[in-house]
């Protein structure tokens, strides 16, 4: 019998050699991100053999009745005291909107009651965003920002006593608006590269003498900035005189100072998208802040990359998707009821297969964000910090929603390019790449963080056997390996059986719970399960570090996990709704069109694989019958759209996050309009045939053709409104700070 000690000479200690070899160390950036969430179903779903039981069984978020009672009723009024048009005229939020955010509570929907806050769920949070970005994208963003990554959270995270009693409560009542100062002119996604900087010193501040730092930066592109009043800022900080001991470089640093400090420059406005949120441009000069000014305090000098990470790891799960969410119900909404009372060639545009396809592709959408933002809120509400999934989230949410709304503009052609009051798609056509790029850019997402970071953050031995390759103290390293590598090696084997059976089953070997209708679906999602866990450990075996440098590869992995977990959530979502037989065809729709990418990712993977030989024995293991999945049928594309071109309980459940206006709105026409026309359709069936009508009927019709003719209009301008001289003479370039 081998003894550990010989064990671990003969067989561990030679495989963590390679390791070191092979796997790249970890830096401290790296191990920032890598530290500062959690992982759920995530790692299941890596696992190669996840747990549904756990996914279906566990209870879905509920709002609270207080919760619930906001959405209905402040969420409602302040919607209604908003008009897109003229906020993107006036370039601003209109006075009572202010006075009537910070009067409720919407700044300070994330900070706890105790600090004068709303103290809301993630879940409340996002369906308030949701409903507010259907009606306003300045709305949304501006109630966002304070509710997210930003002062407000950092502070409640990390600050001192001192500085939440100092800040919390005026955060709340909006008597402090914020905003936070990250992204520079040379670091936008790689933040880390700042050049932003702070020196520490002694010096003066309130009439006295201090120890402190003085900064100087240039910040772009911060949200709120033109209107707030205390920012947080994110710099590197430096002590070459030794004041806080022997380190000169003392890293990435984050302080909250009040924007009316001596030397801080704010009030311009970037103009993103034209679109009227207040975004701009922050610079400091010689600003001297004393060192309790960092938040949490001089404990946390140093500490500000990890603190960022650790707000981002939760915070980008909530407000990018749910504004994503909302854009697109907003867009099956409206474009469902446009096809519907439009009409070419005699019959609604809704009928034509082609558009039938756009309006099944823009319900799909909606179903399955809707479904993965209450999944991934579910989990923060639990205690969570998903890191990878609020990735997954940010990215998958922000390109599904580009989707649906270019499809929504497609199918109202010039009705959607026209701006003006009668318009309600420009603004949120205009707002998409806002969100594409803001919070890391959808791009680096995809191709370094969902799987670079999913794997070694969901795998089960390989952040260990990483930073035993990485200890200083090599028995101990040598230790700590050999505890693990043998139950890796279990469980290859483990995941390579499993994969070969469930591909040469097609699923159906994978023991699932029952999912009514959606039971063989989530069988395939088994199978796809196994295939990522075997794929990943042999890429992660044989090209080790190298796969930092292949992003294709890296981004096409973590393009099946994320299809993995939305499909989850649209498990998830019909098992928790009650198994609405009339909902099927957008879950269908939803999982056939993940089913097919998930294969053709896998497929891209396997043909650009470097190692020709384990590429033909991977695929030869997952696709054992070659790549099948196809296109979901037109037959259901056209199940769906129906669903959309008429009123029922199941077209209101897809769009139940949206804000319903009333009075002559252009939506509230626009559903009018819907309605007459579907409730009109058997009498104007008979009008076309020729058939005799009675007086009602034909004043009926009458009424619905010129409301029709209402909603399908355009807006149009006289030429001297238009001039760039009457449009700059609304924009002033050089505006004072807004008293809010």
């Amino acid at each position: 019998m081998i003894t550990s000690s010989l064990r671990q000479r003969l067989v561990s200690a030679p495989l963590l050699g390679f390791v070191r070899r092979v796997l790249p160390p970890i830096s401290e950036t790296e191990r920032a991100a890598l530290d500062a969430g959690t992982v759920w179903w995530d790692a299941e779903l890596f696992s190669g053999n996840p747990d549904w039981s756990r996914l279906l069984s566990a209870p879905p978020g509920v709002l609270s009745g207080r919760e619930q009672s906001f959405l209905d009723n402040e969420t409602e009024e302040l919607c209604g005291m908003l008009d897109d048009w003229r906020i993107s005229t006036d370039l601003a939020l209109p006075d009572d909107a202010w006075t009537f955010m910070r009067d409720k509570g919407f700044f300070g929907m994330i900070i706890p009651t105790e600090y004068g806050g709303l103290g809301f769920s993630a879940a409340a949070q996002s369906a308030v965003v949701v409903k507010l970005s259907t009606r306003s994208i300045t709305a949304a963003v501006t109630v966002m920002v304070p509710n997210s990554l930003g002062p407000g959270e950092l502070l409640m995270m990390y600050g001192t006593d001192s500085q939440k009693k100092r800040y919390l409560e005026p955060l709340a009542r909006g008597q402090e608006i914020p905003c936070f100062a990250l992204t520079s002119p040379v670091a936008g996604s790689d933040a880390a590269s700042m050049e932003d900087e702070g020196i520490v010193c002694h010096g003066e501040i309130d009439g006295r003498q201090a120890l402190g730092i003085r900064l100087n930066f240039s910040k772009r592109y911060i949200t709120l900035a033109p209107v707030a009043t205390v920012m947080g800022l994110a710099f590197k900080l430096r002590d070459p005189d030794g004041l806080l001991g022997d380190d000169v470089e003392r890293g990435i640093t984050v302080a909250l100072i009040p924007t009316d400090t001596a030397g801080v420059k704010i009030g311009r406005r970037h103009f993103p998208s034209m679109l009227a949120f207040a975004n701009g441009p922050i610079e400091g000069k010689d600003v001297f802040i004393p060192l309790d000014w960092v938040i949490g305090g001089p404990a946390r000098v140093g500490d500000g990359w990890r603190m960022l990470m650790g707000a981002l790891a939760a915070g980008r799960g909530i407000s990018l998707p749910a504004l994503s969410t909302g854009g697109a119900q907003f867009a099956a909404y409206t474009t469902g009821a446009y096809a519907r009372i439009r009409e070419q060639f005699g019959l609604p545009i809704g009928r034509f297969e082609g558009v039938q396809e756009a309006l099944a592709r823009i319900g799909s959408v909606a179903y399955e964000l809707e479904a993965a933002r209450r999944l991934t809120c579910q989990a923060i509400d639990a205690g969570e910090k998903p890191a990878v999934i609020s990735a997954i989230m940010k990215y998958h949410a922000t390109e599904r929603m580009r989707a649906a709304v270019n499809d929504a503009m497609d199918v109202h052609g010039g009705k959607g390019i026209c701006e003006g009051p009668k318009n309600y798609l420009g603004s949120a056509y205009r707002a998409i790449p806002i969100g594409i790029t803001v919070e890391g850019a959808n791009i680096l997402t995809r191709s370094l963080i969902v799987f670079g970071q999913g794997a070694i953050r969901c795998h089960p031995y390989l952040l260990t056997e990483m930073e035993a390759a990485q200890d200083e103290d090599k028995l101990r390293g040598l230790k700590t390996f050999d505890s693990v590598i043998f139950k890796h090696v279990g469980h290859v084997v483990a995941t390579l059986g499993r994969a070969t059976l469930r591909a040469l089953t097609a699923g159906r070997s994978a023991s699932v719970p029952d999912a009514g209708p959606l039971t063989a679906d989530v069988r395939r999602l088994a199978r796809y399960s196994a295939a990522l866990a075997l794929v990943s450990e042999v890429t992660l075996i044989s090209l080790g570090g190298a796969l930092k440098r292949m992003e294709n590869l890296s981004a096409r992995l973590g393009d099946v996990l994320s299809e993995l977990y939305i499909s989850s959530a649209v498990v998830a979502r019909y098992e928790h709704d009650g198994r609405q037989s009339a909902d099927l065809p957008f879950a269908r729709l939803s999982l056939e069109s993940s089913f097919r990418r998930i294969e053709q990712s896998l497929d891209r993977f396997l043909a650009n694989f470097p190692n020709r030989l384990l590429a033909i024995a991977m695929r030869a293991v997952i696709f054992p019958y070659g790549v099948r999945r196809r296109a979901p049928s037109d037959a259901l594309a056209a199940e769906c759209a129906e669903i959309l071109l008429a009123p029922s309980s199941a077209r209101d459940r897809l769009t139940g996050g949206i804000y319903r206006p009333r009075g002559n709105d252009e939506v509230a026409m626009l559903d009018r309009a819907f309605i007459q026309v579907d409730q009109s359709a058997a009498v104007r069936q008979r009008q076309r045939k020729g058939e005799a009508l009675s007086a009602a009927e034909t004043a009926a019709l009458e009424e619905t053709d010129r409301l029709v003719r209402m909603v399908i209009g355009v807006d149009d301008f006289d030429p001297d409104a238009l001039t760039i001289t009457a449009r700059s003479a609304q924009f002033d370039a050089t505006p004072q700070r807004r008293v809010v």
